[in-house]
């Protein structure tokens, strides 16, 4: 007999029973069973909880993993909690999705094709009104910045690498979250995704396949710019967008690819693109303070002589897997 990897799904909820339960129903309907759903519940005070429960008698034992946190530690935390306890599971795989999707049922089909090629995978998503999302970001190194790349989405073979990744979708290879460690929780959100995409790229390729496999749930409100669209961002989303670039940075630096000028540059342009969301997607200013904390905190963080990259020493031993 053949054998499967184990793919282990990953979700991180906080306060949106709703999706989480729309998610869970996509979920229990995939054409191929994976090998554990883990969600996180960061610390939610809806009835996330009794979702769950619902949930659980969707699938066979076992399969749920209600992993329920003290304290929000954000995406990031989420995340990196998440793919601990997936690997400890015995997890081949690591799918890591937000609570705002849904599966398509043939998802895992669509990713087999590819798995004996590629350690991280991206797969394509629909957005919330049935039309392809738009992604395809790539790192430019010298601004230390996600750049749309320009030319045909997809080579002849329906694929391209990029170093750039989300969350909302990425597939992982236990064996380089091995290499590389967990999501670093540090982040709390935004970058996060990103840059642990990018930290993967420095030890395989990282690829965004035309294969559809989500679909997002959550409307936002968003500019179309042609080569990129805008949605719209929160206080605490606007906050940390500014202060991770210091994290950005340090990983960039422990890889020899940080350039000091270029990278305040590309902080620059960042803080620029905020404040042109503000306007054109959000029509105000109310949320550049935000941006003027999060530029505070950034330079302490750069000051912080104790800052480590992730351990992989962290990362649960792998399992012998039954073939």
């Amino acid at each position: 007999m053949n054998y499967r990897p184990k793919i282990a799904i990953v979700i991180v909820t906080f306060n949106r029973s709703g999706y989480l339960q729309d998610l869970l129903l996509s979920a229990a309907a995939m054409e191929t069973d994976p090998h554990a759903i883990v969600v996180v519940d960061n610390a939610s005070t809806d009835d996330t909880q009794d979702v769950l429960a619902s949930a659980a008698t969707s699938f066979p034992a076992g399969m749920l993993i209600n992993h329920q946190l003290k304290t929000n530690t954000g995406g990031s935390g989420g995340f990196s909690e998440g793919t601990r306890v997936a690997l400890e599971q015995g997890a081949d795989w690591v799918w890591l999705m937000d609570d705002d999707v849904e599966i398509l049922p043939d998802a895992l089909e669509q990713f087999a094709p590819w798995m004996d090629r590629f350690k991280v995978i991206h797969g394509r998503r629909y957005d919330f009104d049935g039309t392809p999302f738009y992604w395809q970001a790539k790192f430019n190194e010298f601004l230390g910045v996600p750049l749309p790349y320009s030319g045909k989405q997809f080579n002849r073979e329906g694929y391209a690498v990029t170093n750039s990744g989300t969350f909302e979708g990425m597939l992982i290879k236990a064996d380089i979250v091995r290499e590389i460690g967990l999501p670093d929780p540090r982040f709390f959100i935004s970058w996060d995704d990103a840059a642990y995409a990018w930290l993967a790229a420095q030890h395989t390729k990282v690829v965004y396949v035309d294969a559809f496999v989500l679909k997002r749930k959550r409307e936002q409100k968003q500019v179309n710019l042609g080569i990129r669209h805008l949605n719209d961002g929160s206080a605490l989303f606007r906050f940390h967008v500014i202060r991770n670039r210091a994290y950005v940075g340090k990983y960039f630096r422990e890889y020899g690819k940080l350039n000091r000028f270029g990278f305040g540059l590309g902080t620059a342009l960042t803080f620029a693109k905020e404040i042109f969301r503000l306007i054109v997607v959000q029509h105000t200013l109310k949320g550049f303070g935000d941006l003027v904390r999060g530029f505070r905190a950034n330079r302490a963080l750069w000051r912080d002589k104790t800052w480590r990259p992730m351990d992989p020493a962290d990362v649960p031993a792998q399992l012998t897997n039954d073939r």
